[in-house]
């Protein structure tokens, strides 16, 4: 699932390939994506140029010349490419926009087409429409920990609370706290000061390091909780299973179980379990 990220990794693609070019055509290959209705969209789009892009959370914008936006959102599978002719369209590629100057297309692509494509009349208005909170990247230290202790909730449901914080899926979240040394299962009215800033220190520590990666997860530190998760043993290439120990503890199993529904790993050492849960 394109997280943070890779949808950072995406917006550069773009930003590079399409910032100055003016949209010619729109094709539409698979209307199911689309959120905006397609005689709408082509009507907003056709003839527009594309200023300039930014993100928030997991939402790409394409800024167009008239203040409007084009809002991408990769749901679980969703991809960007760039092809010159129809024989070379990448696969699952669902809506292309066809570029003027250099002749190109740029490929939204969605396999399982859970991604969303759709005007808005800025990228502020999107916010607000959908009550996004502030990206992961821009928000406080200060900002985080109020938003979380005012809140008698598992920590982890909170910190994948897109109205909250924009930007953080399930790997980045346990990676956060697994670096800051809390527990998923805390109550957000349980956070101290201290740990708030820990928390934001994280965040920026795991966002930052995967962006300069471009997102391929196998370059992440080894001292990243990551490589328990079992994608890959890049991490530790001369053991079988020492990826599944922890990284500052190599004695001590990470223990998988699961938080408000959803995967999490942890270390029982680093992240000691309160009370409530155990």
């Amino acid at each position: 699932m394109p997280e943070l990220p890779e949808v950072e990794t995406y917006r550069r693609f773009i930003d590079e390939l399409a910032v100055g070019q003016t949209i010619a055509a729109l094709q539409v290959n698979d209307a199911h994506v689309l959120a905006t209705p397609e005689d709408q969209l082509r009507a907003g789009l056709v003839g527009r140029a594309i200023s300039g892009t930014s993100r928030l959370g997991k939402n790409c914008f394409l800024e167009l010349d008239n203040g409007q936006v084009l809002v991408l959102h990769f749901g679980m599978t969703g991809d960007v490419g760039a092809y010159r002719d129809e024989p070379d369209a990448p696969r699952f590629t669902r809506v292309a926009l066809h570029l003027e100057e250099s002749g190109l297309r740029l490929a939204f692509i969605d396999p399982r087409k859970f991604g969303r494509i759709r005007l808005a009349e800025s990228a502020a208005a999107h916010q607000k429409a959908k009550k996004i909170g502030p990206d992961a990247l821009a928000i406080t230290a200060a900002e985080l920990h109020q938003k979380l202790a005012r809140r008698k909730t598992l920590l982890k449901p909170l910190l994948l609370d897109q109205s909250i914080t924009a930007g953080l899926g399930n790997w980045i979240v346990d990676e956060v706290l697994f670096q800051a040394k809390i527990h998923p299962e805390r109550l957000g009215t349980t956070i101290t000061e201290k740990e708030g800033n820990a928390l934001h220190a994280a965040v920026q520590l795991v966002l930052t390091t995967a962006i300069k990666q471009e997102a391929n997860y196998r370059h992440l530190p080894a001292s990243f909780l990551i490589h328990a998760r079992e994608w890959d043993t890049s991490a530790t290439p001369t053991s079988d299973d020492a990826h599944t120990f922890c990284p500052r503890h190599p004695k001590v199993k990470i223990d998988k179980a699961y938080v408000g529904g959803r995967a999490t790993y942890t270390c029982p050492k680093c992240q000691p379990a309160p009370a409530s849960a155990k």
